[in-house]
């Protein structure tokens, strides 16, 4: 498994490149679970700006869910303890990205840390959310970490 720091290094360069917040929290997480880039890049594309630019739940955070999903999600319906242990870990995400920076809004984000003409010339990427990715893949990984080397880096099979 790669570090806390490469980790965190990836997902800011995929960022820096031009994905989008969501898309690089789940790339850099692509060699842990062997997921297909191209598959990744296309689930993830409409997450950013808040989902869609909707500015609700920050982006990198959702790209983070999407993670944690693949490290806890459940495959089967009837499977409430895995599906609910999922939902625990999302909430911790969640709840850390708050205490670090107050608020889990792409709109709450960009109000305390970028003015309007800095959203409008897109300086907000530099000023917080390159930041947040980088942060949320740090948290993520500090929360899959023990799971991943429990599986020797493997994701369990079908």
């Amino acid at each position: 498994m790669n570090s806390r720091a490469e980790i965190i290094s990836k997902a800011q360069a995929y960022f820096d490149q031009g994905y989008a917040c969501s898309q690089s929290v789940l790339l850099a997480f692509n060699d842990e679970f062997k997921l297909d880039e191209r598959t990744a890049k296309l689930i993830s594309s409409t997450f950013g700006g808040g989902m869609g630019r909707l500015r609700e739940k920050c982006g990198a955070i959702t790209g983070g869910f999407m993670v944690l999903g693949l490290a806890y999600g459940n495959e089967n319906p009837q499977d409430m303890e895995t599906k609910l242990f999922a939902y625990k870990k999302v909430r911790e995400l969640n709840k850390m990205v708050e205490d670090i920076h107050g608020t889990s809004s792409c709109s709450g984000l960009l109000k305390k840390h970028a003015t309007e003409a800095d959203v409008a010339l897109r300086k907000h990427h530099k000023i917080i959310c390159r930041q947040v990715v980088g942060d949320t893949a740090g948290l993520v990984y500090d929360l899959i970490a023990e799971k991943l080397e429990l599986n020797n880096h493997r994701v369990p099979e079908e």
